[in-house]
């Protein structure tokens, strides 16, 4: 007699119908929202304004903004509505900003930048060519970030889940930093809208933001956006 095989199980416990569709069924987890669809290559979802603006009512950015992960343009957007220069790049041709720039192969800033805001594209599922470990690929990136905004003494800020701050390499990083505030966002961010179809987000999310003009031994800042 064939075995029966088990029925798939999704990242939060619960089962997933026998009657979902083939696609959905071998899909895996989204990092930051199960949706049952493949993941985008090079994990790209635009960041909803709301999240950004959030970051603009508690930071004032200093200079020219650096977005270096732009994708559509959806941040940079709203950095732009706010009076702010953006210069926008991607590693990905998204149809916005300079296309072919790799991040993580730049040694300064651009000209005249003096603070960088992203969203970066490191999930949990390591999507990325060579990318086994994703959250050493993300305090990779952190750190890359920080050796930049050093250079020009300037601010970053990411958008990274709420969780992602208390793993214990991440905190010895952000405390050796400086670390000047996080803004916990109190609603959950829906990456993309599929109408009746689309499920509740599953994480929290925040902006931690580094100043390197923040008083040596001042504790960061808790905001909430």
């Amino acid at each position: 007699m064939d075995a029966i095989p088990p029925q798939p199980v999704l990242p939060d416990g619960r089962m997933l119908p026998a009657s979902a569709p083939a696609r959905a069924r071998t899909a895996r987890g989204r990092p930051v929202h199960l949706s049952g669809y493949d993941r985008e290559r090079q994990d790209f979802y635009a960041t909803p304004a709301w999240v950004t603006e959030a970051l603009l009512r508690h930071v004032r950015l200093r200079g020219p903004v650096w977005e270096p992960c732009c994708g559509d343009g959806a941040m940079a957007r709203v950095l732009a509505a706010h009076g702010h220069a953006v210069v926008s790049t991607d590693i990905a041709d998204r149809g916005f900003g300079e296309a072919g720039v790799d991040f993580l192969q730049c040694a300064t800033v651009p000209r005249g930048c003096r603070s960088i805001v992203t969203n970066p594209p490191y999930g949990d599922s390591g999507s990325h060519e060579g990318q086994s470990r994703s959250p050493v690929a993300m305090r990779g990136f952190l750190k890359h970030a920080l050796m930049l905004t050093e250079q020009v003494e300037g601010q970053l800020a990411l958008l990274v889940r709420l969780q992602w701050i208390a793993g214990r390499f991440v905190a010895e990083a952000m405390s050796a930093a400086p670390f000047s505030a996080v803004i916990v966002l109190t609603r959950r961010i829906r990456w993309f809208d599929l109408a009746e179809r689309t499920n509740h987000a599953q994480h929290h999310h925040a902006w931690v933001v580094f100043d390197h003009a923040h008083p040596p031994g001042q504790p960061p800042a808790l905001l909430y956006g």
